[in-house]
């Protein structure tokens, strides 16, 4: 294909998946399926890795992410992000609209209500139509261009396509997790043996100021947006401005209302209150805006809020019941989670009958007793809590929960690691739930997807004695599955039928499946491709685990602990026998010069330029061989900031040369 016909081909995938992108998340339509629109990006990433020079401004690649950024430009706000003045109450309500007639002299107005929603200020910025910078708040005054991760939004336009728009604006709004994606991602991290998030807004914020924007896309934030700001902007009033965006197709929540009087603003409130429930983010509030511009410039400013804006605060609903008692739930790694048993009650919406206690500290901090009436609210999180313990109704007889000592499952005496505020259960190949939790895991989709097995059908084939391990699922026969209840001739065989076909997993989806501590599906993938195969990654010592990409000091201990016990290890054995990939397919990149050629390297710190995986794939490209270990045959040490120590003195000692990433630049070349 020539340099010309590439181009239009580039042009023409770029605006085929930007149409498809903006059908399905702003219209909630789909002409192709996953699979076809996953080929076409397949297709545009390959075209634009073979020709950077051709990748398009608002290429869609960019919202699966990919960019390290080391630090993020600190830059200041063309115009201030100020707060808002909260209030609680009514009385406060009318006093504002009180105060906005006297700014007015009398002039009639009205109000613009939207719902205030608990997620993560951004300023966006677009010239010529194209998203060039996305700023946090900052101090207000400045605040951090984190661009990079603000593109993995699928919901934020890269390009305005519409006509007439103007040279330079700026819209502002919202970043926030939704909720369900914020309980698998807390759902994915209890099942490696990670603490688990508090809140959704606390995550969105971190996931935003995140290095690596790869990671920043699988979250999948999204984004509100509810504020224009420009010189060029044509219009007199918010409403105006709101269904501007709306026609440049920038995702504006329909939940706002032009109120003509406070009376209506207070009926806005109260419609929402219980109503926001219902909404795929947390919200804490409203915030009332007078309409027109023009009498926005009247009424001004004070030092650090806008004097024609509040915010009305919704208290967090908080209710009282009683505790009946404290059941234990273990995990598939072994911890133990305490969870409180309510008399149920009725809380933002749902009937709460069990609410969260995180750990032992949490109770030890609450001072709980079984009896006691206590708080609990929705607030941010999506679990409910308990927050406190009605005093006023405690019943001085009752004794302070003592916390378990034995695991609720199989008996075994718990251990507490001194750096975690879990318990766990020791008992890795007696305990039911930790046995049955690490095949479901297993069998999971974005493990070995085995879609036609599930959590029943599994704790059915343990307690038959057919399956006591994941590598036993392919030692099932017919006459044995159709010993489960419910399964006939066509689900067997589906069923058999899927545990085959999980034999072509790749060998990165087999590595997260085997469950090892802490190695989530990112985790594995980097290791898989470091080590290439399980039997380098089983052999591989602590020191050589940590120069694989993403991995620190508490995942190589529980990545070598793993591979040292001998369960294991046979474990690995009966899955290389049934026909698992152990081996990545991740092919190295085409060869573009022999600069390199005959040189190895070990490579330590962080760089400028390059994330350490793409500096490898650099020196492999140009002909060059990536050690893990430096050694006396070694030729250099690329040492970036942060290299290690060791690294450092073992190569001064060997006589090894060290090189500055610019120093490797001139090798290059």
């Amino acid at each position: 294909m020539t340099p010309p016909e590439t181009r239009k081909e580039i042009q023409k995938l770029t605006d085929q998946i930007n149409y498809h992108n903006n059908l399905y998340y702003q219209k909630n339509k789909s002409e192709i399926s996953d699979y076809e629109f996953d080929q076409l990006l397949e297709k545009l990433i390959q075209l634009e890795k073979d020709f950077p020079e051709l990748k398009l401004p608002d290429s869609p690649t960019q919202r699966v992410g990919g960019t390290i950024t080391k630090e993020f430009p600190n830059v200041a706000h063309e115009y201030p992000m100020l707060s808002l003045g909260n209030t609680y109450s009514a009385e406060e309500l009318k006093d504002f609209d009180s105060r906005v007639a006297k700014g007015l002299d009398g002039e009639p107005y009205e109000y613009f209500c939207e719902l205030k929603f608990d997620g993560v200020s951004i300023s966006l910025k677009y010239e010529n139509g194209m998203l060039t910078q996305g700023i946090t708040r900052g101090d207000g005054v400045r605040g951090d261009d984190v661009i990079a991760n603000v593109k993995t939004i699928r919901t934020l336009p890269l390009k305005i396509k519409s006509k007439n728009i103007p040279h330079k604006f700026e819209v502002r709004g919202e970043v926030f997790l939704p909720k369900k994606n914020f309980e698998l991602l807390n759902k994915e991290r209890e099942d490696i043996g990670e603490e688990t998030y508090a809140n959704a807004r606390n995550t969105a914020s971190g996931t935003l100021k995140m290095q690596d924007s790869a990671e920043v896309a699988k979250r999948k934030l999204d984004c509100y947006l509810y504020y224009l700001l420009g010189e060029e902007n044509n219009v007199e009033t918010h409403e105006e401005a709101i269904k501007k965006m709306e026609s440049w197709e920038f995702q504006v929540s329909p939940t706002y209302k032009k109120c003509r009087n406070i009376q209506e603003v207070l009926k806005y409130i109260e419609h929402w209150e219980e109503k926001r429930n219902d909404l795929p983010l947390e919200t804490d509030g409203v915030v009332i805006k007078v309409n027109n511009l023009s009498q926005q410039r009247q009424l001004g400013f004070t030092a650090k809020s806008p004097r024609w804006a509040i915010a009305y605060k919704y208290k967090a609903e908080s209710v009282s019941t009683r505790l009946n008692g404290i059941t234990y739930q273990v995990g598939r790694t072994g911890a133990v989670t305490p969870v409180a048993e309510l008399e149920p009650v009725f809380l933002a919406g749902t009937t709460v009958k069990r609410a969260s206690l995180h750990n032992a500290n949490e109770i030890e901090r609450l001072d709980l007793r079984i009896g006691d009436y206590v708080f609990v609210e929705k607030g941010g999180e999506i679990i409910p809590k308990v927050t406190s313990v009605d005093l006023a109704r405690r019943d001085e007889k009752l004794k302070p929960v003592s916390y378990i000592t034995h695991c609720p499952e199989c008996g075994t005496e718990l251990i507490r690691h001194e750096d975690e505020a879990n318990h766990y259960c020791p008992n890795e190949k007696g305990c039911r739930p930790q046995i049955t939790g690490r095949i479901v895991h297993f069998i999971q989709r974005k493990a070995m997807d085995i879609d036609s097995l599930g959590e029943k059908t599994i704790e059915q084939l343990f307690d038959l004695g057919l399956v006591k391990t994941p590598a036993d699922l392919y030692d099932l026969n017919k006459e044995e599955v159709l010993r489960l209840e419910g399964f006939k001739e066509l689900s067997t065989k589906n069923l058999l039928k899927g545990i085959e076909a999980s034999k072509a997993a790749s060998f990165e989806a087999v590595l997260f499946a085997i469950g090892i501590r802490f190695v989530g599906k990112t985790v594995a993938e980097k290791l898989a491709r470091h080590f290439k195969s399980m039997e380098n990654l089983m052999s591989a010592t602590y020191e050589q685990l940590l120069e694989a990409p993403e991995v620190g000091e508490k995942i190589a201990q529980s990545v070598h602990h793993f591979f040292e016990q001998k369960e294991n290890q046979l474990e690995i054995s009966r899955l290389k026998k049934a026909g698992l990939q152990f081996e990545s397919s991740f092919k190295e990149p085409e060869k573009i010069s022999n600069a390199l050629g005959g040189k190895s390297f070990v490579i330590s710190g962080t760089f400028q330029n390059y994330e350490r995986d793409h500096l490898k794939e650099v020196i492999v490209a140009h002909g060059g061989k990536v050690l893990s270990s430096v050694s006396g045959k070694l030729d250099f040490l690329v040492a970036g900031e942060n290299t290690g120590p060791a690294k450092r003195e073992k190569a001064e000692k060997l006589g090894v040369k060290i090189i500055s990433e610019q120093e490797f630049e001139q090798l290059l070349k």
